[in-house]
């Protein structure tokens, strides 16, 4: 039967680490997460040689996992509403059945073991809901403990599936003996990735792949350890952040040669990945170099998200998000975020419009493409979330509600522009004293500055929130726009309310504005 509602929990067994993500999803509103929780326990810890589950790992797993059950029926997640997928460690062990029955006996979970294939299937899933494809196709990769799944997509189809058994904990186990890693091993370690990772390179090379996508703990960890190290810890989300080869060799000259001891004082660096994190360093420096990669976007969605994903496409209300092509995440996301806030969606979705035809009309006094046009729309679509916290200042908080909204397919700059536009509809206009609009390059300021300037017009337009104003057309002289409205009542108040709202665009175009009524339709 098709609910209104759903929650459900995802939980991933995974060779390093277990983890937990609930969401619930609801006819409009799509997935909205609800709560995540990992337990690095490290189920696979001397498992990888013997084939063997030690029983002090059972039973840190089994403890977990019972801690994840009690918080999902505290979140509403009935038994029969989670999903378990294990992996790579268990999946190998000899003992697994036990281990499973033993996970089935006290906690009432049962738990699928998948295959690598599958694995990287449901990982496809999670990441195309979290950083946008396009026509040309990507390299994902996923660093898991036990295994690591390749797999070449674009936006309508997948050309590579694979897993590769070259997990951080299997190649530490197998290969790394000295502290810091010799010369030596550190090659071996080289060769042996470079072997196994010859067939997806050829079937890359063959694709004329550029770009790669990253997603695990691993992958995000360097991430984070780049951003640090650049100075780019202001950014709040790492989804769909990126960093480029020369960033990567410069955290690993500094990182490679130190001990575990020195490695461990390092900012940013996991205290549970000070080991893993040098298997993990050299299977990227080989993948960027195999690949021939620009860069390597990161991914906050993987298999757990995509075992979301493919059980509400199967079980859940609203469409599906495995069919062939990617749906838009990106309106999806911002779409989720204005319902999670109780917008007001027919005055916001009226601005929005009003923006857009503003944006075209305005085509010739600025050099903005469709892409500044969409975080314009979306911009207009948010502008008023903040009321959700509070009317007074929205303003302010429909800013910091954009920037902490983990929304997906778009870049922490995209993000950070779509907030400073929202953030400047009404009150003051853009200045250097803001910190998110003074730490935005020149060029993104101005784009800021014009759109935000629209949409103050817009705002203005729609004062009485009657979405009286049809249709805007402007005639643009060099000392004058003016812009003709078309309306189903006279828009007095709202002619009243955009003329107090004009200086940021008289300022930006350098002309005086004046407004029109033509009629109605």
């Amino acid at each position: 039967m098709i609910r209104e509602h759903m929650r459900i929990a995802a939980i991933d067994l995974g060779t390093n680490s277990f983890h937990m993500v609930i969401v619930e999803e609801s006819s409009g509103k799509g997935i909205v997460e609800i709560d995540r929780v990992k337990d690095m326990i490290c189920i696979g810890r001397g498992s990888i040689s013997t084939k063997m589950l030690n029983e002090d790992a059972m039973d840190a797993g089994v403890a977990t996992l019972k801690r994840f059950v009690l918080l999902a029926s505290r979140h509403g997640v009935s038994i029969d509403n989670i999903i378990a997928f294990a992996t790579s460690a268990i999946r190998e062990a000899r003992n697994k059945d036990i281990f499973l029955q033993k996970v089935l006996d006290e906690t009432g979970l049962h738990v699928k073991v998948i295959s690598g294939p599958e694995e990287a299937e449901f990982i496809y899933y999670g990441v195309r809901n979290a950083v946008t494809f396009t026509e040309k196709p990507d390299l994902l990769f996923d660093i898991g403990g036990g295994s690591v799944e390749f797999i070449i997509a674009d936006n309508c189809h997948v050309h590579l599936l694979e897993s590769r058994k070259i997990g951080v904990a299997r190649m530490l186990e197998r290969f790394i003996t000295t502290d810091p890693i010799s010369k030596h091993e550190l090659n071996l370690l080289d060769q042996f990735f470079c072997a196994e990772l010859h067939s997806s390179v050829e079937k890359a090379r063959e694709l004329k792949v550029h770009r790669a996508i990253a997603s695990s703990g691993t992958a995000q960890n360097i991430a984070r350890m780049i951003r640090f190290l650049t100075g780019r810890d202001s950014e709040v989300v790492l989804n769909n952040s990126s960093f480029s080869r020369k960033e990567f060799q410069k955290l690993y000259r500094q990182v490679i040669g130190l001990s575990a001891s020195e490695r461990s004082k390092l900012t940013g660096l996991d205290e549970k990945r000070v080991d893993l994190i040098i298997p993990g360093l050299i299977l990227i420096d080989v993948i960027f170099r195999l690949f021939k990669l620009r860069e390597i976007v990161i991914s906050d969605y993987a298999l757990r998200e995509g075992m979301v994903i493919h059980h509400l496409a199967q079980h859940g209300p609203g469409s599906s998000s495995t069919t062939s092509c990617q749906v838009d995440i990106r309106r999806e996301s911002i779409m989720e975020l204005a319902y999670r806030c109780h917008w007001d969606k027919a005055h916001s979705s009226h601005i929005a419009m009003l923006c857009l035809q503003l944006f075209d009309e305005l085509q010739p006094l600025h050099d903005f493409d469709a892409t500044d046009r969409e975080l314009l729309e979306y911009a207009a679509l948010l502008h008023n979330i903040g009321t959700f916290i509070s009317i007074s200042a929205h303003h302010k908080h429909s800013q910091y509600i954009i920037i902490n909204g983990e929304l997906r397919g778009f870049t922490p700059l995209e993000i950070t522009i779509i907030a400073n536009i929202a953030r400047y509809h009404r009150k003051s206009s853009p200045s250097e004293k803001h910190e998110l609009y003074a730490q935005l390059k020149p060029r993104h300021r101005k784009t800021v500055d014009m759109l935000a300037a629209i949409l103050r017009i817009a705002n203005g337009l729609d004062r009485g929130h009657r979405c009286a104003i049809s249709s805007i057309h402007a005639e643009i002289d060099r000392e004058q726009i003016n812009f003709c409205l078309e309306s189903r009542d006279e828009p007095d108040i709202e002619i009243w309310a955009a003329c107090r709202m004009k200086s940021l665009l008289e300022s930006v175009t350098g002309r005086t504005i004046a407004f029109r009524f033509l009629g109605g339709q």
